[in-house]
Order: C-alpha cells, then sequence, then structure tokens
C-alpha cells in the first residue's frame, strides 16, 4: 500500500502531490476525531456514573433507570440495596439501576416563580 502512495506521488508530479499528502492527512485525522468526539466523552460519563453509584448511601433520594424515584432505606449486599417509594413499600433495586441523586432544587416554590403577564402577550398591532 506504500508503495501505491510512494509511486502515486511521484508519477503525479508537483501539481498533484499535494492533494494526495492532504488526503492522507485527512485519513489520518479521523480516527483522533472519532477519539475526542466519541469514546472520551463516553468514558467520562460512564466515569461519573461509577463514582456516582459508588457514593450512593442510606437516605439519599434517588432516580432508578426505568423512572422510580424513591429514597435509600437500607443496603442488602455490596450490588444491591432497598428503596423505599411510597409510606411502607420498598422494594430491593440494583445498584448499577440508580441513574441519579434527586436534588430539591427541581422543586421550585410559588414565591420564585416568574409570574408572566397578560400584557406581554398583548398584540400590539405591529406585524
Amino acid at each position: 500500500m506504500f508503495s501505491q502512495i510512494s509511486t502515486s506521488l511521484l508519477a503525479s508530479g508537483s501539481g498533484g502531490g499535494g492533494a494526495a499528502v492532504l488526503q492522507i492527512g485527512i485519513l489520518l485525522l479521523i480516527p483522533f476525531a472519532m477519539y475526542f468526539f466519541m469514546i472520551r466523552p463516553q468514558r467520562r460519563r460512564a466515569r461519573e456514573q461509577q463514582d456516582l453509584q459508588g457514593s450512593l448511601q442510606v437516605g439519599d433520594d434517588v432516580v432508578t433507570t426505568s423512572g422510580i424515584y424513591g429514597k435509600i432505606t437500607g443496603e442488602d449486599g455490596d450490588t444491591r440495596f432497598w428503596l423505599e417509594i411510597d409510606d411502607d413499600v420498598q422494594i430491593r433495586v440494583a445498584r448499577a439501576a440508580v441513574q441519579g441523586k434527586v436534588t430539591d432544587d427541581a422543586d421550585v416554590d410559588d414565591d420564585e416563580a416568574e409570574e408572566v403577564d397578560d400584557d406581554d402577550f398583548a398584540d400590539d398591532g405591529d406585524v
């Protein structure tokens, strides 16, 4: 393959040599671009997920990958724990099934909510 590339570079003379080198350069950049745009972010997300699952403790409010919200009430070995989803209703869940911790920042009080006036949407007649 290298001999074909070098032969084509020699045969093309001075006019086409630059284009061939540019094409080879682009082909060599594709794996590096794939690494930085696909593989590296995926590894970072996996590492963050492992850190989250390792930091889970009794009393944390969590959401599972299936969308179940609950509070961790106890551990059942290294890979499972008990999740209370309602009063006196507990289920056993795998630690890997936790998608994230639930924060109270998602709850917005009425005082903090932005009020929308009807005047903001009034038709001024300007089109």
